[in-house]
């Protein structure tokens, strides 16, 4: 008897600025995952530019999705859906992948399905760990810091966001004062490796409050005044303690939020359940380590997905996507993209950039 094969999906991510293509199978197995990064296109401007970030996009999905397919050694016969990012993101990126999609599954007559980004990121510990609900994430990212109770398909409470900026455009924001290159994130991750992070004492946003909001304006701020008063441009040692300095006090600052949501995770799930980390951001390592220690003190387990899960990509909309599917969803092809997509739609509004959680 013939066994039926698992599912398999076409996944397309174009939210910001990367480009990407995947198919992944219900066994878990990424059979093709093709990025593209655009950094090169947005490092002169020093962030990203969304107009030139969607005609990229534009630009590149077509070769990318059938680099994808060879590399699976699948045709479009053979897929069982497609699944783009619906939102939330950038909107002219998220327009272009989602016009992809439903143009491939109009003309394979395919199912078609919009996957939250952030759904996305929250599944893929099931992707890379096959990870059991509930679980307590923490989503971390150039646009995103928000902690979750993610308890299935769907299901998701929020525990706690950012109340102004997220902590990946702080390391953006950092890297530039300090001269370092765009994205933020890995410089400042190798600059700090030779610093000394007691020389500068930076404010520690929210440290020590009740709830499990963050909050990273007062400490762009800080550093842009410490800076200020450095020589010009600043030496090598001074870029090195700084960016050593802001990476301990984010590390200490998400540590603290994350023991405060685990109190909250627990009163809704008793039995407990892992602490995940999950989003960009979360590919760096003394976060990482902060975030296993407190882990280890509690008692809970640990997941992180690979650093190529972390980054967006289109192996975790696929995954987002099967699991959908195989709750029997899918969306119409009159599904419009979505700038802003909260996981909890019933969590109270913040202000800033929570408005985007």
């Amino acid at each position: 008897m013939t066994l039926p094969r698992p599912l398999r999906v076409l996944g397309i991510e174009t939210s910001c600025d990367e480009t990407a293509a995947a198919i992944v199978d219900g066994d878990r197995r990424i059979l093709a995952d093709r990025v593209l990064s655009q950094t090169g296109i947005h490092t002169p401007y020093g962030g990203i530019v969304p107009e030139i970030a969607a005609r990229a996009h534009l630009d590149h999905l077509d070769g990318l999705i059938r680099d994808a397919l060879a590399e699976a050694g699948v045709g479009l016969a053979d897929l069982d859906a497609v699944a783009a990012t619906g939102g939330p993101g950038l909107i002219g990126g998220v327009m272009v992948g989602v016009m992809a999609a439903k143009g491939i599954a109009l003309a394979a007559r395919l199912p078609f399905l919009a996957v939250n980004h952030l759904e996305g990121h929250a599944l893929s510990p099931r992707l890379s760990h096959g990870l059991d609900f509930p679980y307590l994430l923490l989503l971390v990212s150039g646009g995103h810091t928000q902690l979750l109770a993610v308890e299935g398909v769907g299901r998701y409470a929020r525990l706690g966001t950012t109340i102004d900026d997220a902590a990946g455009e702080a390391f953006d924001k950092t890297a530039k004062l300090l001269g370092l290159p765009y994205p933020g994130g890995p410089a400042i991750e190798q600059a700090a490796r030779d610093g000394d992070p007691a020389r500068f004492a930076l404010p520690r946003p929210m440290l020590g409050r009740p709830g499990c909001d963050f909050s990273f304006s007062g400490l762009k701020t800080a550093v842009r005044q410490a800076v200020a008063g450095l020589a010009t441009p600043p030496t090598a040692r001074d870029v090195a303690d700084m960016a050593a300095a802001f990476q301990a006090t984010v590390a200490a600052v998400v540590a603290d939020r994350c023991r405060r949501a685990a109190a909250l995770f627990r009163q809704r799930h008793p039995t407990g359940g892992a602490l995940v980390v999950a989003g960009g951001v979360a590919a760096n390592g003394a976060i990482r380590t902060a975030l296993e220690r407190i882990a280890a003190d509690l008692g809970m387990p640990f997941v992180a997905p690979p650093h190529r899960l972390c980054t967006d990509n289109g192996a975790m909309i696929a995954w987002a996507a099967i699991e959908r599917f195989r709750l029997g969803q899918q969306d119409g092809l009159d599904f419009a993209p979505r700038p802003r997509w909260p996981l909890d739609p019933t969590a109270p509004k913040a202000i800033g950039a929570g408005v985007k959680a």
